[in-house]
């Protein structure tokens, strides 16, 4: 039977040849993400012979979700050993990030065998790297004129290095303690993503952009590769007291780390109106459409 625990450094190697056998481009398939947000979903991890499989055990209803094991070997049987725990643990059971590729496998191997649903929130806006760098045409023109206005402060751009460390996780603790709302377990589980990024940013192969004006830290952004042709930024933070600053650290972020690849993933909008509306303004070329599917 498939025996859980907690991600490991180490394993780095191991879930990174699975991930890129998979070339999945839903976020949830990025080593640096299953290791920095594991407290977010209590999440725990195990192998089926040369497949990596993530389970969240912290959820609203209860029961584990499953992520779609990622490797090269026989689906089947590794979904039937994912069956087989979760039944022993008296629980149904779910496999999250699905994607319309995986589900026509899902039907051929288990047709009439589970019910599937969606959540928009959960869904991964793609973008053309080749816009958000150059922002052509009439429906970036707002967007222009957001970095244009920030270009017109006096800013330092350069990519992150051991030395902007601790300015930059000192910055997200501000951020955090001057919350207006009480912080709940989706803000604490932030702050400790950002520190396990920045605590193994090289051991990750992690990337980073900062954003300096008058010599502190006003907006810093991390990613990474998510498979061959994708960039993932998996975190973003600014302080929105300086005009177009988002729009600038997006910017010059995507010309220095992702112009090699054809995509940028960033990541889902959580059903808040608010983060749903600055990804949609940016005109994905995919809205990555996920489902979850539960057993009968």
């Amino acid at each position: 039977m498939l025996e859980f625990r907690e991600i490991n450094i180490k394993d780095k190697d191991r879930i990174t040849s699975a991930l890129e056998k998979s070339q999945f481009m839903g976020c949830e398939y990025s080593f640096s993400n299953n290791m920095a947000w594991r407290r977010l979903g209590d999440s725990l991890i195990s192998f089926y012979k040369d497949f990596y499989i993530c389970c969240s055990f912290r959820t609203d209803d209860g029961i584990p979700h499953f992520f779609l094991p990622s490797g090269m070997g026989d689906y089947r049987a590794v979904i039937n050993a994912m069956k087989e725990y979760a039944e022993y643990n008296g629980k149904p059971l779910k496999i999250a990030g699905i994607t319309d590729r995986s589900m026509q496998m899902m039907n051929e191997f288990f047709a009439d065998k589970f019910i599937a649903e969606t959540d928009d929130g959960d869904w991964d806006y793609i973008y053309n790297s080749s816009d958000l760098i150059e922002l052509p045409g009439r429906k970036y023109h707002g967007k222009r004129n957001h970095l244009a206005r920030f270009n017109e402060l006096d800013f330092q751009f350069s990519m992150i290095t051991e030395k902007d460390f601790d300015d930059c996780i000192t910055f997200s603790a501000m951020e955090y303690n001057n919350r207006s709302s009480e912080p709940d377990h989706s803000f604490i589980a932030e702050q400790y993503a950002i520190n396990t990024y920045f605590n193994y940013f090289n051991e990750l192969g992690l990337k980073g952009g900062v954003i300096r004006i008058g010599g502190k830290v006003a907006a810093f952004t991390i990613g990474d590769k998510l498979n061959n042709n994708t960039f993932c930024v998996h975190i973003e933070k600014a302080d929105t007291n300086f005009n177009g600053i988002y729009a600038g650290i997006n910017n010059y972020f995507a010309r220095e780390a992702a112009s090699a690849y054809k995509y940028i993933n960033r990541e889902e909008d959580l059903g808040i109106e608010g983060l749903r509306k600055a990804k949609q303004s940016y005109h994905p070329a995919i809205l990555l459409k996920k489902y979850i599917v539960t057993f009968k």
